[in-house]
């Protein structure tokens, strides 16, 4: 009987037990800054975790409506006066957040679902971690692979996660109470370090498939830099820079020109000045300077390098400090050679030209000169309405035009309608103003942006009336064209004025009957077969005699309409 008395008593004190065990709050942290697109479908789908008692956004100074949409979407929004980095949002979140656990979140994330989120939280909620951190299937993170790894191993060789950036946290509000937390993108990686150091439970979820959104070079370069100064930093704070001398001058001046030669790329494909070369020639500049001062001190660092390895007395360097001491420089070349394999990836060949547009301009080097020029830089052009009673006039940057091959007073047809093209207004030198009806048919909307590579495939085969430049004023010349996205063979046809020449054109030229126009009247059909031995067109206007010649071969992008698509040319007599 005593037995039982003996076991019902151990029931009871393990029911107590198990009853005054206090289930762990949590909480959920998302720094946000101008992600109005996506801050709601992160909160709904962490809301799907009924545990979870508070979720926090930390609007970081957004310009957009992320603050609105995330109060709407039910989450406690704290909001920044500016901009101040996602580490700053963080910390302000985990102040304000009352959580036993505490999850760091993205709120750019796409395609989450509850269950990634659980496999973050339920190790510690398991006591299986004190922190945990996130890996998940995506294309190589080039500030991961390029900067962090490499950094990682030099100083904390013990760390081996697969992706120590991935900026989905979980941790015991125990362990960040006892760290600092950094104000920027170091953030991350500096919760890494301090857990590694600590000693405390690191876990890395594999959490399947998520996406962000894609980073800019610009961005990416803040990243890179941050998160070196805080692995420099740790590793300084922990001991783990064992040399530093005289040497590392000659290694600080080789990163300035890497980092030099660097920002002179970044110039020119993403600093705007007019005239457009002038960022070309600046970016140029500052690349072949960069160049130079590396070369001169990466030579040195060779020299002194060759000479303190081959030393035969004692003080020979540890190979493995050497390589710490190192490792700065070959992470700025990787990242400098990054960012031109970035470039170099964006390369379009043309028949006659070169495009390189990564994101944002488009450079443009001709294999064959146009008209003596040899480079360009292009767009990106933001759509705007027109301006008011602007009912007929689209106005679009010069630039622009030059990749339509059209110019200021030309005009085109979109939907049955004619507009002419006209100049852009002071300040607008990137704004494309088109009428609503215009925008209609082409599909496009206010604020969308269009990449110059992608121009002619919103004009593609429209007409257009082309005004071609004469070396003569007793005469006047217009041309139609039908615009095409791709570069085809075409012909040079020159123009003679009683057998003067006074201009040229070029374009794709089909077999078919093609109008001629003179002073307001069809003059003449000619048909064409590329294949005949006819390539001169002969036409009279009283004492003037014109004559069309259809000469060599060539490539462009304009097609010359047959006659049931327009005219070829219009040809005007003033005072006929």
């Amino acid at each position: 009987m005593s037995w039982i008395i003996l076991l019902f008593v151990l029931i009871i004190a393990s029911v107590k037990t198990r009853s005054s065990k206090k289930p762990m709050t949590v909480s959920v942290i998302l720094p946000a800054y101008n992600e109005e697109k996506t801050v709601a479908s992160v909160i709904k789908t962490v809301q799907a975790l009924n545990y979870v008692d508070e979720i926090i956004v930390v609007n970081d100074g957004s310009l957009d409506d992320t603050e609105q949409v995330a109060k709407e979407a039910g989450a406690t929004v704290i909001s920044h006066t500016k901009n101040r980095g996602k580490g700053a949002a963080i910390k302000t979140g985990f102040k304000n957040s009352k959580g036993d656990v505490v999850v760091f979140m993205d709120a750019d994330l796409q395609k989450l679902v509850p269950k990634q989120v659980d496999k973050m939280i339920q190790p510690i909620l398991n006591d299986e971690a004190d922190v945990t951190k996130t890996k998940f299937k995506r294309e190589a993170g080039r500030v991961t692979e390029l900067t962090a790894k490499p950094l990682l191993s030099f100083f904390f060789p013990e760390i081996k996660f697969e992706q120590p950036l991935s900026g989905q946290f979980a941790a015991k509000r125990s362990f960040l109470n006892n760290i600092q937390l950094e104000d920027d993108y170091g953030v991350d990686v500096g919760i890494v370090l301090d857990a590694d150091v600590m000693g405390v439970r690191v876990k890395e979820v594999d959490i399947g498939n998520i996406s962000h959104s894609m980073s800019s070079l610009y961005e990416l370069n803040i990243v890179a830099t941050e998160v070196v100064r805080t692995i420099v930093d740790r590793a300084n704070s922990y001991g783990r820079i064992t040399m530093i001398d005289t040497l590392g001058k000659s290694i600080r001046m080789g990163v300035l020109g890497l980092s030099l030669t660097t920002l002179g790329f970044f110039f020119v494909f993403f600093i705007r000045i007019r005239p457009s070369y002038l960022a070309l020639y600046i970016g140029l500049a500052i690349v072949v300077i960069g160049i130079i001062i590396a070369t001169y001190y990466i030579i040195k660092i060779i020299r002194a390098s060759i000479k303190t390895i081959l030393r035969p007395d004692d003080k020979s360097r540890n190979l493995k400090s050497f390589f710490y001491m190192h490792s700065p420089l070959v992470v700025s070349a990787l990242i400098m050679f990054a960012v031109l394999f970035t470039m170099l990836g964006s390369v379009h060949v043309d028949e006659g030209k070169i495009s390189i547009e990564p994101a944002a301009r488009n450079v443009i080097f001709w294999k064959q000169p146009v008209e003596n020029q040899t480079i360009d830089i292009r767009g990106p052009y933001t759509v705007d309405s027109a301006l008011e009673n602007e009912f007929s006039i689209i106005r679009i940057p010069q630039d622009a035009l030059n990749t339509l091959e059209l110019g200021y007073g030309d005009k085109i047809i979109i939907g049955e309608q004619s507009y002419t093209l006209n100049q852009t207004i002071p300040g607008e030198d990137s704004i494309m103003r088109i009428p609503y009806n215009a925008r209609t048919t082409l599909g496009i909307n206010v604020r969308d942006v269009i990449r110059d590579t992608d121009l002619r495939n919103y004009f593609k085969d429209l007409y257009a009336t082309k005004n071609i430049t004469l070396s003569t004023s007793n005469m006047t010349m217009v041309e139609g064209i039908i615009i095409k996205n791709t570069v085809s063979d075409a012909k040079t046809i020159n123009i003679y004025l009683n057998n003067e020449k006074i201009g040229t054109t070029t374009g794709i030229l089909k077999d078919g009957s093609y109008k001629i126009y003179m002073n307001g009247y069809l003059y003449k059909t000619i048909q064409v077969n590329n294949d005949n031995s006819q390539k001169t067109f002969t036409m009279t206007k009283g004492n003037n005699v014109v004559r069309i010649e259809v000469a060599g071969d060539v490539k462009s992008s304009t097609e010359l309409p047959t006659s049931d698509k327009g005219i070829l040319f219009y040809f005007n007599f003033p005072g006929s």
